[in-house]
């Protein structure tokens, strides 16, 4: 009996050792499963690291700021850095604020914070939602300089093996100035010291402690709290970046209670609102005068901020009320002076709905808009303002125009043709003198785009562009030389080298002076006369223009000119619909009223006779 209650005991102590031994070799396995699982995920975060002298190096994207004739700016491109500053040369209080802000404990962890993690993921808990992040300044370093935002598993363990990597090559203090000039603060700006320039224009070496806090606050949200945007918002979150500096240990309660109530004094706003149609437009242009853009550029530009505003008001404030009415949801305006410098351009209601330029992209039927051309070539070969011509029924190649009111007037002068906006005269008129001689004198004074030798042509049935029509009848305004639009002076490298001047050209002269006093009066007429159809576009000085309606009202223009500036006023729909009784002398006359009269009011001498 003794064997065996022995030989059972021995059984059940084998049986105990064997299972021992089997939950040893599953926890060990485990443990050597994860840790070459671990090994695994390292080596495959570590595999495709950037190279860190590369990323070091790399360079950024240079900025391009877009500036008004008045200096002021109108949007910057790309990445606004300034001077680099070092962490030694700012004030104290700076790092202070943006250590208490981002990373309270980085002078003691070694680039992961543990117990900043733990707080942030405990604060997420408890919200059910993401509150708090748990990166360091180191880590975001590695990310902001080395990695792209994109948010997976290899990426964050990329990032950490990048900040162990900085903290292994780098000073706490040299990384702390890596991210104090790389560190995105609104605006298009990189680094304290541009964002210091751009909200306070003054070196982040002398901000005081309520703007450095502002500045911190900047980390949370860069455009919400922007003190260009919102200075209550940023006023308030300042605040709380004070608060987390008495936290921290870094100021007294006394002095942020002080800080709190001085005034942030932001920079005065120098910007131009709007002008984003413009301003894509001049970008787009950088490359054909320098080439390649390597350095930090300004690109002076000839856009003037209250031409440009009245323009996109016009536009804007004549579409609240008339949009719907007359079935019209677009326009497009281009002001130019007589030498074809862009004043303002508005190439559609709403850049951010629509980034579609049609001021300078559109191709749309001219319509009577048109007519002029035929007109001043009929002049420059023997035709005169007097000259009688007959307002008759006309067929060419089976084609056959009609006026408006389908009333013909019998003979007319030239002129009163052209004021009356008559259908049947610039067709056979064009047939008399040549219709590859109309289309030569359209292409020198600025169409670009396809003009086929149609009939119908000399009734505007090609498609032009508004900033064409504008250079064109920039000709009539300058006494008949050709010119091109531009809306580039000159451009600029950081270290203030002109790398770009504009030149002016020596203008050709396409029609004689005669030509176009002939042409000008006629013109001046189609506004003036009590028959004219432009008479809703009279100003208080001399000023002359034509007005072009397309086939069921799709395109209505006007265009127009005084002795100094050249508006063309394009109105219509995207995909091509009739618009409802909609005429170049109706909705376009009146929005070329209200953006002359606004440049008119730029002139430091009353507006000159015409030419």
């Amino acid at each position: 009996m003794v064997k065996a209650k022995n030989t059972n005991k021995n059984k059940a102590k084998a049986k105990d050792r064997a299972k021992n031994f089997n939950y040893k070799k599953i926890v060990t396995r485990s443990f050597l499963i994860a840790f070459v699982s671990i090994i695994f995920l390292v080596v495959y975060a570590a595999y495709d690291l950037p190279r860190i002298e590369d990323a070091v190096n790399e360079t950024r994207k240079p900025s391009v700021t877009i500036i008004a004739e008045n200096g002021d700016t109108i949007t910057s491109f790309g990445q606004v850095y300034s001077e680099f500053v070092d962490v030694k040369e700012l004030p104290y209080y700076l790092p202070q604020a943006i250590m208490a802000t981002e990373d309270r404990r980085f002078y003691k962890h070694f680039g992961f914070d543990i117990i900043g993690f733990s707080r942030a993921m405990l604060v997420n808990l408890r919200h059910m939602r993401y509150v708090q992040g748990g990166s360091t300044i180191t880590q975001q370093v590695a990310k902001n300089v080395f990695l792209t935002q994109k948010k997976t598993i290899k990426r964050k363990l990329q990032e950490l093996l990048l900040a162990f990597w900085l903290e292994h090559k780098f000073t706490k203090d040299e990384i702390l100035t890596i991210y104090l000039n790389r560190v995105y603060l609104g605006s298009g700006t990189y680094g304290v010291e541009a964002a210091s320039q751009r909200y306070f224009s003054k070196t982040s070496r002398d901000l005081t402690l309520t703007q450095a806090a502002v500045i911190a606050g900047l980390l949370k949200a860069p455009s919400k709290y922007s003190p260009a945007n919102n200075l209550e918002l940023a006023r308030k979150r300042s605040s709380i970046v004070l608060d987390n500096m008495v936290r921290a240990g870094f100021i007294t309660e006394e002095r942020a209670e002080m800080a709190k109530k001085s005034p942030i004094m932001p920079a005065k706003n120098y910007r131009v609102d709007g002008a984003d149609y413009f301003a894509y437009w001049a970008y787009a242009q950088i490359e054909q005068y320098i080439g390649d853009v390597n350095d930090d550029i300004n690109v002076y530009t000839t856009l003037n901020p209250t031409i440009q505003k009245a323009a996109e008001n016009a536009l804007t404030s004549t579409m609240k009320w008339a949009g719907e009415k007359y079935n019209v949801n677009q326009g497009a305006i281009v002001v130019l002076d007589k030498h074809g410098a862009v004043k303002a351009l508005v190439g559609g209601l709403d850049y951010d709905k629509s980034q579609f330029n049609r001021a300078v992209q559109a191709v749309r039927q001219a319509g009577s808009a048109f007519k002029p051309f035929v007109y001043v070539t009929a002049l420059q070969n023997g035709y005169h303002k007097d000259t009688m011509v007959e307002d008759r029924k006309i067929t060419i190649n089976n084609w056959s125009p009609k006026n408006h009111d389908n009333k013909y007037l019998g003979v007319i002068s030239l002129e009163k043709a052209l004021v009356r906006s008559v259908n049947t005269v610039p067709p056979a008129i064009m047939q008399n003198i040549g219709v590859s001689k109309v289309i030569k004198n359209a292409r020198k004074m600025g169409i670009s785009t396809e003009l086929r030798e149609l009939p119908s042509l000399a009734l505007g049935s090609e498609g032009v562009k508004p900033i064409d029509m504008a250079t064109a009848y920039s000709t009539f305004a300058n006494g008949g030389y050709s010119t091109w639009a531009y809306g580039i002076e000159q451009i600029v490298n950081r270290d203030g080298y002109a790398v770009y001047e504009r030149m002016p050209n020596e203008p050709e002269r396409i029609f004689e002076p005669e030509t176009i006093t002939e042409m000008n009066q006629m013109m001046k007429s189609v506004i003036e006369s009590e028959m004219g159809t432009g008479k809703k576009a009279r100003m208080p000085f001399e000023v002359a223009g034509k007005t072009g309606t397309s086939q069921d009202s799709r395109d209505a223009w006007f265009v127009g000119y005084s002795s100094e500036f050249v508006c063309a006023v394009w109105l219509g729909n995207d995909d091509y619909s009739p618009m409802k009784n909609v005429y170049g002398g109706t909705l376009p006359a009146h929005i070329w009223k209200l953006v002359m009269s606004a440049a008119n009011s730029t002139l430091d001498a009353p507006t000159a006779n015409l030419p």
